[in-house]
């Protein structure tokens, strides 16, 4: 019996009148009776719900039939799985510890991407042939999932942890960090599980799902806005960091044609952004960008010994000074949980390296996540704590400015995290371009043109912004302040709340809604208050 598909079922009659029932074991095969009258036997030859008529009575549709029909143009609400890595009959046994739970949510991914290979969207003659080709498309193990996760948390918030180490304190600042990497762990899967218990297959479905149209906005705001000031921000240090870099290794290169235009800014944001991260932005496919991710991470690595090597090197003329409120608890608390959150939320992400697992399961993925987070937040730790005790109150937003410009270990670090930005600046794109996607083209299948019409616009409109101006800080802030509050701590707990029944979950959801309204209300007027005043507003670059 295969019992796969959804089957029609028929009932047997049982045995009436006053007559003792005949048994299995009578001797003449007529007056033979099921052993259990009331048992329900299958048809083998499976059918498939086609929908109600308007009598309420259910119609069907033959398997073989819809494959080759163009009724599966109008199945609604039924989702057949064909891969058997995901069906095994263990699944619905065995749920001890230490088991996989049956996957969840198996056909997420990038919704434009699903729809552009489901069978429905007339790319493909049958079933089969979109299960295979779905088994052929890529898809990341752990490990890459892992390598895409943590290179979108340690990207560029990672070398401002020692300036939030001094806006916060010593003592708070470590306080702040381990908790802060706490609460974002327990909000990115809960992305996930909200996502499973509302039924849709992205976080803005999940949002729309809980509070309709103006969530909708929301949460394509919060994630649009974050990913782009994201790739802002990346295109920044690019250009503060790759041209003194070469200046450094090539001191005549100024005056070289052509290659000459490296040493500047402008030249050199335009150059490597268009040749480096361009390229990487055109793929559908996130889990393509696992090996550009592990690059990066082995950059992020050499800036961390770096900062350690060097900050023990550093003449103690160059070191700054420390007060009681700079190893205890400072004024510029708020700034710090902005800072830090800006380094953390890699929410608008999850869903993504969720759908490019091999085998999407909610302990697959918890464990991608746990382990992403504990890892950036040791390598956060590390680098705080480098830098802060080695400049104190002379502590930079960028700590790699603290350093003499003619250093040569340092140098490679510069080198190493420009390069880095331009393999992270595609992950923000990827969210970016989905983002629209799903809000101006909801269930629309793909298309090549418009897929290369919003990358390139989403490259091209970031690198502008990023030759305008030179101020990292104010974007890392203002960004931090608002869109990373909104996806980290208030509408994650938020959907939970709205999707589950009361239990001390929920109250846990409730605390850290109102810690991020708190910090998102208080670090924007310390942000706008900057900027209004002056202190850290947007610079021109000449």
């Amino acid at each position: 019996m295969n019992g796969r598909g959804i089957k029609s079922a028929v009932r047997t009659p049982s045995t009436t009148g006053g007559e003792p029932p005949a048994t299995a074991f009578s001797s003449n095969p007529q007056d033979r009776t099921p052993r259990t009258p009331q048992r329900v036997r299958f048809d083998p030859n499976p059918t498939i719900l086609h929908g109600l008529t308007p009598n309420g009575t259910a119609t069907t549709t033959s398997f073989d039939t819809m494959r080759t029909s163009e009724e599966r143009d109008s199945i609604d609400g039924l989702d057949f799985e064909l891969d058997d890595d995901y069906h095994d009959d263990d699944d619905y046994n065995d749920h001890g510890a230490g088991q996989h739970r049956r996957p969840l949510l198996t056909g997420i991914e990038a919704p434009s991407v699903a729809l552009a290979n489901s069978p429905w969207a007339g790319e493909f003659e049958d079933v089969h042939s979109w299960a295979e080709s779905e088994r052929q498309r890529p898809k990341s193990g752990l490990r890459s999932a892992f390598m895409n996760m943590a290179n979108s948390i340690i990207g560029a918030g990672i070398i401002g942890q020692p300036y939030a180490f001094r806006q916060a304190g010593l003592l708070s600042g470590i306080i702040l960090l381990i908790g802060l990497t706490v609460v974002v762990d327990w909000t990115i899967c809960l992305i996930v599980v909200n996502s499973k218990l509302s039924g849709a297959n992205s976080f803005q479905g999940t949002v729309e799902k809980c509070f309709g149209r103006s969530g909708l906005i929301a949460i394509s705001l919060a994630q649009w806005l974050f990913a782009f000031g994201g790739m802002v921000a990346f295109g920044v240090v690019v250009g503060d960091t790759i041209p003194h870099v070469l200046a450094a290794i090539w001191p005549g290169l100024r005056d070289v044609p052509v290659l000459g235009l490296l040493t500047d800014r402008r030249a050199a944001i335009v150059v490597f952004v268009l040749g480096v991260s361009f390229p990487l932005t055109l793929y559908r496919d996130i889990a393509k960008l696992a090996k550009a991710s592990t690059l990066a991470l082995i950059s992020m690595m050499i800036i961390l010994v770096t900062v350690m090597v060097q900050g023990i090197l550093t003449p103690s003329a160059e070191r700054g000074s420390f007060s009681t409120p700079l190893l205890t608890i400072n004024s510029g608390i708020f700034q710090a949980i902005g800072v830090i959150s800006f380094a953390f939320v890699c929410h608008h992400n999850s869903l993504l390296i969720y759908g490019s697992l091999k085998t999407p399961t909610i302990d697959r993925f918890s464990r991608v996540t746990h382990f992403s987070t504990g890892v950036s937040m040791l390598a956060c730790m590390l680098i705080a704590l480098a830098g802060f005790l080695t400049f104190g109150d002379r502590t930079l937003g960028n700590v790699l400015n603290n350093f003499p410009a003619d250093n040569v270990m340092v140098n490679l670090a510069r080198l190493c995290f420009g390069l880095n930005m331009l393999t992270t600046l595609p992950l923000e794109a990827f969210v970016c371009r989905e983002v629209m996607l799903n809000y101006y083209f909801p269930g629309e299948p793909f298309n090549m043109n418009m897929h290369l019409i919003l990358s390139t616009s989403l490259v091209v409109s970031a690198m502008v912004l990023s030759l305008a101006t030179c101020d990292l800080g104010s974007v890392f802030e203002l960004v931090g302040a608002t869109s990373a509050c909104a996806m980290a701590y208030i509408l994650p707990p938020l959907c939970y709340i709205k999707l589950t029944s009361r239990s001390w979950k929920t109250y846990v959801a409730m605390a850290i809604v109102a810690f991020g309204c708190c910090v998102m209300v208080i670090s924007t007027f310390q942000a706008v208050g900057k900027m209004i005043k002056g202190e850290g507003g947007v610079t021109q670059c000449m």
